[in-house]
């Protein structure tokens, strides 16, 4: 999936940004290449089964961002879902295993601010990095050679 980015005007004032209060709307389809029945959303949907569709086949974002799950209530592989069109189930999701979108709900962004703790093992426990406002373009470098096994956001998206 490419990624795509809002422009820099947009960004700046919250427009489409997704923001608490921000306008949310994205339309379903049953079947590939936007075919089928649709079903526009402007708010979260936990079972897709109860707009009477039987799977997802493309997507359109008309604003967002949203969050897609593979199961239903809010369960599974998590597909995060920008302002673009999805013509098939591979232009959302790079999983060989996984093929549905059974649910689904915007993506609130509570705060321009950003903390995350990441740690070696499950349970949050054994050697604990924190992440705040920067990307880390290896963990490597911080003794994380293998797996992440836990995390707890603490501010932001």
């Amino acid at each position: 999936m490419t990624e795509q980015q809002s422009p820099p005007e947009q960004m700046a004032t919250g427009e489409g940004a997704g923001e608490r209060g921000g306008n949310y709307k994205i339309t379903i389809y049953e079947l590939e290449n936007f075919q089928g029945k649709r079903c526009e959303l402007t708010e979260e949907l936990p079972n897709i089964a109860e707009k009477e569709m039987e799977k997802v086949g493309s997507i359109q974002v008309e604003s967002g961002p949203w969050l897609g799950f593979e199961r239903q209530a809010y369960a599974g592989e998590q597909f995060v879902l920008e302002k673009g069109d999805y013509p098939r189930w591979d232009s959302w999701s790079n999983s060989h295993s996984s093929d549905s979108l059974m649910s689904i709900r915007p993506l609130q962004i509570d705060s321009a601010d950003h903390k995350i703790h990441l740690f070696e093992n499950a349970g949050y426990a054994g050697r604990k990095m924190e992440i705040v406002d920067d990307d880390v373009p290896s963990l490597w470098a911080h003794g994380f050679q293998d797996r992440v096994a836990s995390v707890k956001a603490l501010n932001g998206t």
